[in-house]
């Protein structure tokens, strides 16, 4: 036992450490349950000394309440030691419901302790214990530091170091005091040690704050994995989703335009009109997870808003349908020719917007302008959507944004997921831009959308000949005598290519796999076109690619052909040296852009 001061400072410094431990939040968790056992069994221990001092001074060392006390700091050397083994064991073995069973030949070593006879040397301010007792002590703590070390040599590789390393240090200098104390009973620096182990334990490896801040990034981990797998599934749900609606959308299409009853063509518009509203669902369910995983990436280049805002219009009167609404449109005549921006993401959130509109007005007018405010080379495009529809309650404004959320529940008639208001605020967001709703309920509303986008003094030559070019339709054109292959390992997928492209009297070839395309190549055969799907088994799209670029006399332009409609996807394809991409179902308009730039366009 030390001198009088030195425990009483011991017994302040951890009084302190209890004061803000206890204080503070704590995380009910088998280590903090532990990490407590230790701090009060130390500042007993603290107390026991402190009480044994003044024993060996007033009643003197033969009093059997000196004696007692003495037995009682052994056990408390123990417990402590114990308590450590404890904490260290439940991080190899998760040990929660085995402490009794380890309690137990513990509290028996402890009695025998009491029992056996022990010797107090003590005179002037040095005290220390020897004897029988004190060697069973000593025995049974040399006893639980080797299983100590063990654990903590077995788990080095699975514990964080910031936790394993001060574990480590802590268990080796107990060693080493224990050691100290033996070879000289004088310098007693064991309870010195063990004041330290529980000060630094608490400011390296059990402060509340620091155990908080671990369990809320560890929380944060498990949350990111979980949405990454969740993008994952969605993603390949996508693919699964796609394959089968490639193959509804298409043969629905050819059907439609064949000479059929007016009944009959009647239903397969209606087909047409539930696989859009159903592929309309998948992207907006990506989209969305997408956002929120942090991987919707906005991707700017040079566009023409005219033509977007042509394409909107078209759009937006296509969805109208038969409904008995005036659709009013402006555009500003001022924004310039060509843009700098996402024009995919600026399409989708008017998009979003108009059909919102479509959705909610039975009668009356949708009116669809677009201002500007011009400074620098800064294009400021103010768009607005105002209409006469049902109105928003002025309680659910602020909860417009909510995926999921819709407020007229008892309109059944009315589709969605309530996805589309959520995932514009998001990509408006994303662009650095503003969105406000000014609505009445029963009379109609008002969005209004601030994007900034750059001005292009000079366009390049691929989006002036866009300015330039032929407007597509669906109908068809003749391109007869042209070769094109089509390369799909689903054999549906193939009758539907085959039945979107005979219409233009191309002469049109098939392979099932990577391998029968990389062969036919091989064999000699030219193609003015290859369309090829990615998601193939044993070679994919793009693996297939990388082996026909190797092969040279292979020139034909080869365009991908695939159900990953994930965003960014376009990019990535092209990146890999794609000369076009093609989204599964596939569109009648996106097809004759795709035959045009690499058929027509190439006579």
């Amino acid at each position: 036992m030390v001198s009088i001061s030195f425990s009483v400072c011991c017994f302040i410094f951890l009084f302190i450490i209890a004061l803000f431990y206890f204080s503070k939040e704590k995380i009910k968790n088998f280590d903090n349950t532990i990490f407590t056992c230790i701090l009060i069994i130390n500042l007993i221990g603290v107390v026991i000394d402190l009480v044994g001092f003044l024993s060996f001074n007033y009643l003197g060392i033969e009093n059997p309440l000196s004696i007692l006390i003495a037995k009682l700091f052994l056990v408390y050397f123990m417990s402590y030691a114990f308590s450590l083994m404890i904490y260290i064991l439940n991080l190899t073995f998760l040990i929660k419901g085995q402490v009794k069973n380890l309690l137990i030949p513990f509290l028996l070593f402890c009695f025998l302790v009491l029992l056996l006879p022990i010797d107090i040397y003590y005179e002037g301010i040095v005290a220390y214990t020897y004897g029988i007792g004190v060697v069973m002590a000593y025995l049974v703590g040399f006893l639980i530091i080797a299983i100590m070390i063990f654990c903590l040599l077995k788990i080095r590789k699975s514990v964080q170091k910031k936790k394993y390393i001060p574990l480590l240090v802590f268990v080796f200098l107990t060693l080493a005091v224990v050691i100290i104390q033996i070879l000289d009973p004088e310098l007693t620096l064991l309870l010195f040690s063990n004041s330290i182990v529980t000060t630094l334990m608490y400011f390296t490896i059990e402060n509340p704050d620091m155990r908080l801040i671990e369990e809320l990034e560890l929380a944060k981990e498990q949350a990111e994995k979980a949405n990454n797998a969740k993008t994952d599934f969605l993603s390949s749900m996508s693919h699964e989703i796609r394959t089968p609606l490639n193959a509804i959308v298409g043969f629905s299409q050819n059907l439609y335009e064949e000479n059929i009853p007016d009944s009959v063509k009647e239903q397969v518009k209606d087909i047409i009109s539930a696989s859009d509203s159903l592929l309309e669902i998948v992207n907006g369910i990506l989209d969305i997870s997408k956002i929120e995983a942090n991987k919707l990436e906005i991707i700017n280049d040079e566009y023409r808003f005219e033509k977007i805002f042509d394409d909107l219009v078209s759009l937006a009167r296509v969805r109208l349908g038969d409904k008995d609404i005036v659709l009013k449109t402006y555009y500003d005549d001022s924004i310039p020719k060509v843009l700098f921006g996402d024009k995919l993401r600026v399409k989708q959130v008017i998009l979003n917007i108009l059909t919102n509109s479509v959705k909610y007005t039975n009668s009356g007018f949708i009116e669809f302008k677009v201002n500007s405010v011009i400074k620098d080379d800064i294009c400021r495009l103010i768009i607005s959507v105002e209409d006469s529809g049902i109105g928003i309650k002025k309680e659910n404004l602020n909860k417009l944004f909510t995926k999921f959320q819709r407020f007229e529940e008892k309109n059944t008639t009315i589709e969605g997921t309530g996805l589309g208001l959520a995932i514009t605020k998001r990509l408006v967001d994303l662009m650095g831009g503003q969105i406000v709703v000014q609505s009445i309920y029963g009379q109609g509303s008002k969005f209004t959308i601030a994007l900034d986008q750059k001005i292009v003094a000079n366009p390049s030559s691929m989006v002036l000949e866009d300015a330039h070019s032929t407007v597509l339709t669906t109908d068809t054109f003749d391109i007869s005598g042209k070769k094109i292959l089509v390369v799909d390992d689903n054999n549906l997928n193939l009758k539907v290519a085959f039945k979107l492209l005979e219409k233009y009297q191309l002469d049109i070839d098939t392979a099932t796999s990577g391998l029968e395309c990389l062969d036919k190549i091989k064999a000699g055969n030219d193609y003015d076109l290859v369309l090829l799907d990615d998601m193939m088994p044993k070679m994919t799209g793009v693996e297939t690619f990388s082996e026909l670029k190797k092969i040279q006399s292979y020139h034909s332009p080869t365009v991908i052909l695939t159900a990953n409609a994930i965003a960014g996807m376009k990019e990535k394809y092209l990146s890999e040296g794609f000369d076009d991409y093609l989204v599964k179902p596939i569109e009648k308009n996106e097809l004759n852009r795709v035959l045009k730039r690499f058929i027509i366009d190439k006579k």
